[in-house]
């Protein structure tokens, strides 16, 4: 089996999972990162929904940001993703990295989140 950077993020992620779940109290943010966009989502694991998601990719945002694949773009996701919770009522949530390191965008996605008024 091939060893790429994927496949052992993928493998942390699911590391990280087996102690980290969201509840309809306090879902869980998840964080994706591909090379040009940076996705956001807030999610009760015990129903499986997704309750407010958020991407550079977002209509709204396209216009906003220059390139979702910089620090910038992920500050733009994390501010919309945490008025888009605390619009619906979700105020804390459980931080998931999805395997990322916690640095550069995944760790600006969480300190705009934060400056938003999310809780973590």
């Amino acid at each position: 089996m091939q060893h790429t950077k994927e496949t052992l993020r993928k493998k942390r992620h699911i590391r990280l999972r087996q102690t980290l779940s969201g509840t309809a109290e306090r879902p869980r943010l998840d964080v994706y990162r591909s090379l040009n966009h940076i996705y956001a989502q807030v999610i009760d694991d015990t129903t499986g929904n997704t309750l407010v998601s958020a991407s550079s990719n977002d209509k709204e945002l396209r216009n906003r940001i220059a390139s979702g694949g910089n620090i910038e773009g992920a500050k733009a996701v994390g501010k919309a993703v945490a008025e888009r919770a605390i619009a619906k009522g979700i105020t804390t949530v459980v931080f998931d990295r999805g395997g990322y390191k916690y640095h550069g965008r995944v760790a600006a996605l969480a300190d705009a989140a934060r400056e938003a008024g999310l809780k973590f």
